[in-house]
């Protein structure tokens, strides 16, 4: 499995703005839904070793996010030309049967992967409430393999700083996954 890590775009950049459909088929959520909220957005998929080994934890920050008042949305940016078990309705049962309480975007252009730089599945950003960039990072040091429990450690502390209005740590180390399938 191809290991590519996250680029760790500047801290401070701007949120990019966006607005793509939900894996329910029936709104479409955009940026400025989040409006003066900090705001955790991932790029994911549903086929990626990676993702599917901190599924559970991925779950566990959509809930942590409602509680702390920190906004959490997933992005599936992959070419489902090439990886059909990323396409929308594959969206649908997975958000489903992981228990993702947050919306589950589909970025068909991949325009809004390459505003943010995002690299690889998964890949963190997180954005303060002036949406600036706070946190590019791991989840935390577990990877498929390497016998680390999933805590979502780095994560969950950059989350509570930012909802509390604090900087998260400056040391932050790159997110690492499959890379996004770009289309040709």
């Amino acid at each position: 499995m191809a290991r590519t890590p996250s680029t760790m775009l500047e801290l401070g950049t701007a949120a990019a703005p966006f607005s793509l459909p939900n894996w329910n088929g029936k709104d479409t959520v955009a940026l400025k839904d989040y409006s003066g909220k900090p705001i955790l957005i991932m790029f994911i998929c549903n086929h990626c070793p990676f993702v599917k080994h901190v599924r559970s934890e991925l779950a566990a920050i959509g809930v942590l996010g409602e509680k702390i008042g920190v906004a959490v949305v997933a992005i599936n940016s992959n070419d489902v030309a090439t990886h059909p078990e990323d396409s929308p309705e594959k969206m649908r049962l997975e958000a489903q049967e992981a228990g993702y309480t947050f919306p589950y975007l589909f970025d068909e252009t991949q325009a809004v992967a390459r505003a943010y730089q995002a690299a690889c599945t998964p890949d963190f950003f997180l954005f303060d409430a002036s949406h600036r960039l706070a946190y590019r990072g791991q989840l935390d040091d577990s990877r498929p393999g390497n016998g680390q429990p999933v805590t979502g450690r780095d994560l969950r502390a950059a989350m509570e700083a930012v909802a509390k209005a604090q900087r998260p740590s400056a040391e932050q180390k790159p997110s690492l996954g499959c890379n996004i399938k770009w289309k040709d």
